[in-house]
């Protein structure tokens, strides 16, 4: 049989006395440690039996150390706390390599998420779980750290750095593109415009875009879609025009999937910011993602268009 390193009672046994010390209560103890009063005094008893000395006098109903009980829970008590902190410490720096980041549908899967690979590559130990919602009120959870926001760069209690701005233009299918070549700007309203109903207000849809470029229209015609990624969809299936924000759709237009439709473009009313709470300091996960989020959004804000 393999001696025990420390000439020591059972940690069981231990952690009952030292929650009876601190307690000075045998109940208080068991309901600490989800154990009856009972084995709590069983544990007491053990411990006083192997030492040869009391541990506890029990005045009527009263609990009360004696001068050897004293001498042991000091060292228990300093000891324990002492593995707590590192337990902490150690907790904390796990959680550290783990970061949440929100961000809109149409931006997490058409630019966030085709260059997170780069980020891993450079950063393997850090675990990113993305909070994809094209509601702002989901980015109030708890867990996360980092959003990115398409908006005018201001909001409560956030900090909001611009990552870049955005141009937007008429996109469609191949098939479309051809039937409709001779088009121009002033025929879109004829043409079936396909709208996506932003559940946030500051993303421009069919109705601003005509009316910032100055093209007189009345109702419109076409399809209403509530996700980006399936107006994009249905263009290129050749059912109409959607607005392309050039960010988003870009490499569908470099690959052709997508073909830009008469010579509008237009500056977006608004750009993409990444924000973080005023009165919540980072994770070191979460400064190591801000930072390469600067990083490549200042690339590819100087890269040629």
């Amino acid at each position: 049989m393999v001696r025990q390193y420390y000439d020591l009672p059972s940690l069981t046994a231990l952690a009952g006395f030292e929650a009876s010390a601190r307690h000075l209560s045998f109940k208080l103890a068991a309901s600490e440690l989800n154990v009856t009063p009972g084995e709590i005094s069983r544990q007491i008893k053990a411990i006083e039996d192997e030492l040869g000395v009391p541990l506890f006098v029990r005045p009527g109903t009263d609990v009360m150390l004696t001068s050897a009980g004293k001498d042991l829970y000091s060292v228990l008590a300093s000891s324990l706390s002492k593995a707590s902190d590192v337990v902490r410490i150690i907790k904390r720096c796990r959680r550290s390599r783990n970061v949440t980041i929100a961000s809109p549908d149409a931006f997490a899967s058409m630019w966030l998420i085709p260059r997170m690979p780069r980020f891993w590559s450079q950063h393997g130990d850090i675990k990113v779980d993305h909070a994809i919602s094209d509601s702002s009120h989901d980015y109030r959870r708890a867990e996360v750290e980092l959003r990115i926001r398409y908006g005018f760069g201001s909001w409560p209690e956030e900090t909001a750095e611009l990552l870049f701005g955005d141009v937007i233009y008429p996109v469609c299918g191949h098939g479309f593109a051809q039937e409709h070549s001779d088009a121009t700007a002033k025929c879109l309203p004829q043409l079936p415009l396909l709208n996506v109903e932003w559940i946030e207000p500051d993303w421009a849809g069919w109705d601003e875009v005509l009316r910032r470029a100055g093209i007189p229209h009345g109702p419109l015609r076409g399809h209403r879609f509530t996700k980006f990624f399936v107006a994009l969809q249905a263009a290129q299936a050749d059912q109409g025009v959607a607005v392309g924000w050039h960010r988003l759709v870009r490499t569908l237009v470099e690959e052709g999937k997508l073909i830009r439709l008469t010579d509008l473009e237009l500056d977006a009313p608004g750009g993409y910011y990444l924000t973080w709470n005023d009165n919540r300091s980072l994770s070191p996960g979460a400064e190591r993602l801000r930072d390469w989020l600067r990083k490549i959004s200042a690339e590819e804000r100087n890269a040629p268009s």
